[in-house]
């Protein structure tokens, strides 16, 4: 069995998800299983060329990982033509202009979301690409976890009948940074770094609806920022200037209603960080990273609301586990593959930059609706 190897520029991998997700669990963990298979039966190898700004950083995750290529010129890895695939995890601010040199030099562009600030650099971006006649694509890992796995094989097995209503949960609470540190960084709770919870989430939001419930026609959202002041990696207080929570609610295609609240100022009582209830004429599933539980409409109770007695009933004992009927690998990993055989073989990959341009679009309309107070309409782009 034959085996290539090529270069993979990875840009912005000293930071928390580009190193974890993406370089650990990702492309070493690619080659650790021989590369990517592709149709014909040959394998291809990734040869990572880390990229930042911090030489001292790079220098120790490659040494960690035995990786001899690093460097902080990006000209010269995009110079290189054995690297012949981009990727950028760098903070949301800095990755339109890295985008748009790796798109002249040619390099086919694998990018975390959101793509760009704006709506009007991210169909930018998208144009470039397709100018330019690269392969493009935009992370959207959440359509891989287990758990949205399952509540694709519902709905794609009819379980839910009609569907009605779509309901997420997704939050926790991110510390201050004074008496315990935050667990994300601070340039998040930044309006002027690229920060704000609308921007980082909502684009996920989309194309969770989009692929799994249909095209997103308007949205309603309030945003705000319940924690104005916090403290930065060096123990210096800031004031926040991003939005820490929004709730929105979005009218799909077909009138299902999806209601959405993210916030980094909730503490958790529910059994994992993000769950999705939806509701459906025939049956109900509640969705979470892993897990999935469903109410068939046969076996739904019959509630009756009576505050002046106590509820015996434990509501949760009347769903049922959906089974695992398979081997869940790892989203992003799973993401990777399909990229890099769109790459070498076209095989389909619908995450493109087109695709990311629309995420983008919802947030940015979002914060145009927490703004004026008012729903918006979605245009196609």
């Amino acid at each position: 069995m034959s085996v290539r190897t090529i270069g993979v520029v990875m840009n912005g991998v000293t930071g928390r998800m580009g190193y974890r997700q993406h370089l650990v669990r990702s492309v070493l963990a690619i080659n650790e299983q021989g590369g990517v298979t592709l149709s014909d039966g040959s394998r291809v190898k990734l040869r990572p060329v880390l990229v930042g700004r911090n030489a001292a950083k790079l220098a120790e995750l490659a040494d960690r990982h035995g990786i001899p290529d690093h460097t902080t010129e990006l000209d010269a890895a995009l110079a290189d033509p054995d690297n012949i695939v981009y990727f950028d995890a760098q903070v949301t601010s800095a990755r339109v202009k890295a985008v748009l040199k790796a798109i002249e030099a040619g390099k086919h562009i694998y990018a975390e979301k959101p793509t760009a600030e704006s709506v009007e650099e991210a169909v930018a971006l998208a144009e470039a690409a397709t100018a330019r006649g690269v392969k493009n694509g935009v992370v959207q890992d959440k359509l891989f976890l287990p758990g949205l796995l399952k509540l694709k094989r519902l709905i794609d097995g009819g379980f839910f009948g009609r569907i009605l209503s779509v309901r997420g949960e997704f939050g926790y609470w991110v510390f201050e940074g004074d008496w315990q540190e935050a667990q994300r960084p601070s340039w998040n709770y930044r309006a002027e770094d690229g920060g704000g919870i609308v921007l980082d989430m909502f684009p996920h939001w989309h194309y969770v609806m989009e692929n799994l419930f249909g095209r997103v026609r308007s949205v309603y959202a309030q945003a705000v920022t319940h924690v104005p002041r916090r403290v930065d990696e060096k123990g210096h207080p800031y004031q926040a200037t991003a939005d820490d929570a929004a709730y929105g609610v979005f009218e799909l295609e077909g009138g299902v209603i999806a209601q959405i609240n993210s916030s980094w100022t909730v503490r958790v009582n529910r059994d994992e960080l993000v769950e999705f209830q939806v509701d459906g004429t025939e049956g109900s599933a509640v969705a979470g990273l892993r897990n999935c539980r469903v109410q068939h409409r046969a076996a739904t109770p019959k509630p009756v609301w009576n505050p002046d007695l106590p509820v015996t009933a434990r509501f949760r004992d009347d769903w049922q586990e959906v089974p695992d009927n398979a081997e869940f690998d790892n989203g992003f990993k799973i993401q990777w593959e399909l990229f890099i055989r769109h790459v070498l073989e076209d095989a389909p990959f619908p995450y493109d930059f087109a695709a990311g341009a629309r995420g983008v679009q919802l947030a940015e309309l979002g914060l145009r609706s927490s703004a004026e107070g008012r729903r918006i309409e979605v245009p196609e782009l």
